[in-house]
C-alpha cells in the first residue's frame, strides 16, 4: 500500500521505518526541513521502560497544590481562556483515582517493555548509533522520606513486570561515582538495569535515512493543512509550504504530536491530547568536565530532573507546563534545572555554553498514547505519547505498522 505518515518526529519516523520494513510504499511528511527538529530535538534522553507510569496518580494532587504559584514548579498550570486546557486538567484529576492509576500503569508498562525490546532488536538489525548508553537508569534520593516512598513503590511495581532494584547510598555511588560530589548526599535510590538512554534527535535522523535507503520518501518543508475524506475513507492530504501539493495514498498515519487534534477536529475526531511544555538544557563537556560528569542516565527524585550523558554533552530535562502552544523558553525554569545540575556536579558547567530548549510534549490525561484505528477505515493514529515518546517510539511504531498491515499487534495494549 501507499502510506502517508504525517509528522517526522521520533514517533513518525519509527512508524515510517516499520511500515517500510513491512513492504509498504511510505512517504513521510514534516513542516521542518529535516526529521526530529521539534519535540524530539532535545528531550531528556531516557528510554525509561522501568519508570513508564502515569503522572496522574493519587499522590500527585497534594504535590500540585504545594507547587501552586511557584515559577520553578515541576508541574505548572498557567490558566488560559481555552476550554481544551481546562477539560484536559479535569480529566487528569479524574485519572488520579487509585483504580484508574493502576489500569493506566498496567497499560503503559506493557507497551514500554515491548518498545524497549523492539529498540534492542532494531539496533541489532541496523547497527544504528545515537550516543546510546545501555547500562540502566538510576533514580536517586537525597531525602530519607522520599527514599522510603520510592522503595515501597518499586516493590509494588513488580506485579506489572517492571524490575526495580532498591539500592543503598553506597550502592548508588558504586553505580554512579559522580554523585559522590553532590552538595546534598545521596541516601539511596532505585536502579532499573535494563533501561537505556540516548540522543533521540540523532536516532530520529539516522533512522529516517535508513528508511529512505529502503525506499521511503521524505518530504520536508511541507505543512499538513488538511486531509480530504470521501465516505468512510481519507483520500488525500493537502500540503503547503515549500512542497505544496495534494498527496493521495491508500492509508494515512497521523503522528503530528501536539498538533494532531487540530488536524483531526474537522473530521469529527476528538482525542484528549494537549501540549505539555517541557524544558531542557544541554551542557557541552570540556575535558575536565567530562571526568566529573555522570556516565549513566539519572533521575533526580527531589529536583524532578532527568540527566543523560550523550557523548561529549550532558542533557538535563524537567518540568511540565500547561500553557497552550507557547514555545518561548522560560529563563527561570531553565535556570532552575541548571542550578540543580551544578549542585549535583559542582564545576561541571560553563554557563555561557549552556543551550536551553523548550518543546511541546503531546500529553493525554492517562499518559497512554492514542495508537490505532479511527472511524475512517484508512486513517490511523500514533500520537499523544507525552513524556514517554522516546521510550514508547519503537513499540508504538511497530504496532501501528502491524495494524495498518492488517495484522494483530504483538503487544497487549488498549489500542484505539
Amino acid at each position: 500500500m501507499r502510506v502517508l505518515v504525517l509528522g517526522a518526529g521520533v514517533i513518525g519516523v519509527t512508524s515510517a521505518w516499520y511500515l517500510t520494513r513491512a513492504g509498504h510504499e511510505v512517504t513521510l511528511v514534516d513542516r521542518q526541513p529535516d526529521p526530529g527538529l521539534e519535540t524530539s530535538r532535545a528531550n531528556g534522553g531516557q528510554i525509561s521502560a522501568g519508570h513508564a507510569e502515569p503522572w496522574a496518580s493519587p499522590d500527585v494532587i497534594p504535590k500540585v497544590l504545594r507547587w501552586l504559584g511557584r515559577e520553578d514548579a515541576p508541574l505548572l498550570f498557567r490558566p488560559r481562556a481555552d476550554w481544551a486546557q481546562w477539560e484536559w486538567g479535569l480529566r487528569f484529576l479524574r485519572e488520579c483515582l487509585p483504580g484508574r492509576f493502576e489500569r493506566n500503569t498496567r497499560n503503559l508498562a506493557g507497551l514500554a517493555l515491548h518498545s524497549r525490546d523492539c529498540l534492542k532488536a532494531l539496533r541489532a538489525e541496523t547497527g544504528i548509533e545515537y550516543d546510546q548508553v545501555t547500562r540502566g537508569i538510576l533514580q536517586f534520593c537525597v531525602d530519607e522520606a522520599e527514599f522510603e516512598a520510592v522503595s515501597r513503590h518499586a516493590q509494588a511495581m513488580n506485579r506489572y513486570g517492571i524490575r526495580r532494584e532498591v539500592k543503598s547510598a553506597p550502592e548508588c555511588l558504586a553505580i554512579e561515582p559522580a554523585l559522590g560530589r553532590a552538595a546534598t548526599p545521596v541516601v539511596g535510590g532505585v536502579f532499573t538495569p535494563e533501561d537505556e538512554s540516548g540522543d533521540a534527535h540523532k536516532f530520529t535522523q539516522r533512522l529516517a535515512r535508513l528508511a529512505v535507503e529502503r525506499g521511503a520518501v521524505f518530504l520536508g518543508g511541507a505543512s499538513v493543512e488538511a486531509v480530504e475524506s470521501a465516505g468512510d475513507r481519507i483520500v488525500a492530504a493537502r500540503l503547503s509550504g515549500a512542497k505544496a501539493q495534494r498527496v493521495e495514498a491508500d492509508a494515512f498515519v497521523v503522528a503530528l504530536g501536539s498538533y494532531s487534534p487540530q488536524l483531526l477536529r474537522p473530521l469529527g475526531i476528538r482525542i484528549p491530547v494537549y501540549p505539555l511544555k517541557g524544558y531542557s538544557i544541554t551542557i557541552p563537556l570540556s575535558a575536565r568536565a567530562a571526568e566529573i560528569a555522570p556516565t549513566i542516565s539519572l533521575s533526580d527524585e527531589a529536583g524532578k530532573v532527568v540527566i543523560s550523558r550523550l557523548g561529549d554533552r550532558l542533557r538535563a530535562a524537567g518540568t511540565a507546563e500547561l500553557n497552550g502552544y507557547d514555545l518561548q523558553v522560560n529563563a527561570v525554569r531553565c535556570a532552575s534545572i541548571l542550578e540543580r545540575v551544578k549542585g549535583l556536579f559542582p564545576g561541571i558547567a560553563d554557563e555561557a555554553q549552556v543551550e536551553p530548549w523548550a518543546g511541546l510534549r503531546p500529553a493525554t490525561p492517562t499518559n497512554a498514547p492514542a495508537v490505532g484505528r479511527t472511524r475512517y477505515s484508512n486513517l490511523f493514529l500514533n500520537t499523544g505519547h507525552g513524556t514517554l515518546g522516546w521510550t514508547l517510539a519503537c513499540g508504538s511504531g511497530r504496532a501501528i505498522a502491524e495494524i495498518v498491515s492488517g495484522r494483530p499487534p504483538g503487544v497487549d495494549f488498549a489500542f484505539t
